[in-house]
């Protein structure tokens, strides 16, 4: 039982690099096979499917995520402390996982996996990915409704905060030519959990009234 753990984990690493890297047009079993060190014919023993595998990287990825983020939404303090949780446990559970950012990426604009992923019959995930954002909202709506948030456009906040966090681990080569420095570092990842709540932070405040 160990070692098929084992192997499906191993395979699941494997195609999540794989399919982050390539998209899933671009990745066949064979691929995944041969760097996994297995025949493409005991894939099958774990995944009936290219798009079973991949519905389950992507939701392994999610899951990660969930576990991740899911506390730090928790009513606990203000809702600015749970605004910065979620920015550093987002970033936190990216970093640690190089892959998952592109793939997630990936999975927004390439107009296959979205088929793929309902082909399986894994619509869950798309419901997922709806209920952490819509944590997040519930938090923002909170502060507003409080006074410790202005009235922001809620989607737009999400939609910074995303490529503030999913765009920026995605970014590869372009990213770190920007930065001059690799994104993955200790110290960068640090440095991109404050300069991220400093701009939801600086967005969120309320304005002073002449």
């Amino acid at each position: 039982m160990a070692d098929s753990s084992n192997s499906r984990d191993k395979i699941l690493d494997v195609a999540e690099a794989l399919f982050a890297s390539r998209g899933f047009a671009g990745v066949g079993l064979s691929a995944v096979a041969e760097q996994v060190g297995l025949k493409k014919s005991s894939l099958f023993h774990h995944f009936r499917s290219k798009a079973v595998l991949y519905a389950e990287v992507l939701g392994r990825v999610v899951s990660r995520i969930e576990v991740s983020v899911g506390p730090a939404l928790e009513p606990v303090g203000s809702a600015a402390e749970r605004i910065d949780r979620v920015v550093d446990q987002l970033i936190e559970s990216l970093a640690e996982h190089p892959t998952s950012a592109r793939l997630l990426l990936r999975s927004l604009f390439e107009d296959d996996a979205p088929a793929v992923v309902e082909a399986t019959g894994d619509v869950r995930l798309e419901e997922r990915i709806d209920a952490l954002l819509g944590r997040v909202s519930a938090v923002v709506s909170h502060g507003i409704e409080t006074g410790e948030f202005r009235a922001v456009a809620i989607p737009d906040l999400l939609q910074t905060l995303i490529g503030a966090t999913i765009f920026h681990y995605a970014s590869g080569p372009f990213g770190e030519n920007l930065f001059g420095a690799p994104l993955f570092t200790a110290e960068a990842v640090e440095r991109r959990k404050r300069e991220v709540r400093s701009l939801l932070q600086g967005g969120l405040t309320p304005l002073e009234r002449p």
